[in-house]
């Protein structure tokens, strides 16, 4: 699969977010945080700004919910037009019920892990999944660095996806950049959310691309891309 690229608009401009998800429409995605100040020390946006953006753009909405109780609201953010749909590992009651209820209701369903959660407990919740979103940075705030330390979780997370052969997309968010992507690529992943790498270019839409130039390159020499 090509290298995705989802624009994180935690670092756009919140009063012209319609503008912004235009700036980016050449993205395969926009990702759109939403924290509930009790999951993470942070307050963004919820339902109606999704609904809203939903209207105001093409470009599919990726979600991701860093919120207490994700089993009783992921499913809004279906009706309110997301298409995919990320939940915490660290706060959902019953993953697999709620991944179910999220493709039922017609979205990608996606579980999210914090740095210092392994992947490893997960593995026979994986194929309930259409993707995992492996954190490269602690969940709350944007414009942080690239935790290096977790290259080694995303590359075992790519082997478990290679054994129980799925089609499961590998996502990762946090400190992507530039300086960052190759890695990330290398590693295994393969959709990459970029916030301030994006929005703080003077050209977003051509930052975008430049960023999926380097993970294509990148996937094409990787040893799992290879071995695929």
């Amino acid at each position: 699969m090509a290298a995705q690229i989802n624009p994180s608009i935690l670092s756009a401009d919140f009063a012209r977010l319609a503008d912004e998800a235009k700036a980016v429409e050449g993205a395969d995605w926009l990702h759109v945080d939403v924290m509930d100040n009790h999951f993470v020390p942070n307050l963004t946006l919820g339902v109606p700004v999704v609904e809203s953006l939903a209207r105001a753009t093409d470009t599919p909405l990726d979600c991701h919910l860093m919120i207490e109780a994700p089993d009783r609201w992921a499913p809004q953010y279906v009706e309110a037009g997301a298409g995919s749909v990320t939940f915490h590992a660290e706060a959902a009651a019953a993953p697999v019920r709620l991944a179910r209820e999220i493709r039922a209701k017609g979205a990608r369903a996606s579980m999210a892990l914090k740095p210092a959660t392994p992947v490893e407990p997960y593995e026979d919740l994986l194929p309930e999944l259409d993707m995992l979103l492996i954190m490269t940075v602690e969940p709350g705030f944007g414009g942080q660095a690239f935790l290096d330390i977790m290259l080694p979780k995303i590359r075992r997370t790519r082997e478990l996806i290679k054994k129980h052969g799925l089609e499961l997309w590998l996502q990762v968010d946090g400190g992507v950049s530039a300086a960052t992507i190759e890695r990330c690529a290398d590693a295994g992943a393969d959709v990459f959310v970029a916030g301030s790498a994006v929005y703080g270019a003077s050209d977003p839409a051509e930052a975008v691309r430049a960023l999926r130039t380097q993970a294509d390159a990148a996937t094409a020499e990787a040893s799992w891309s290879c071995d695929h």
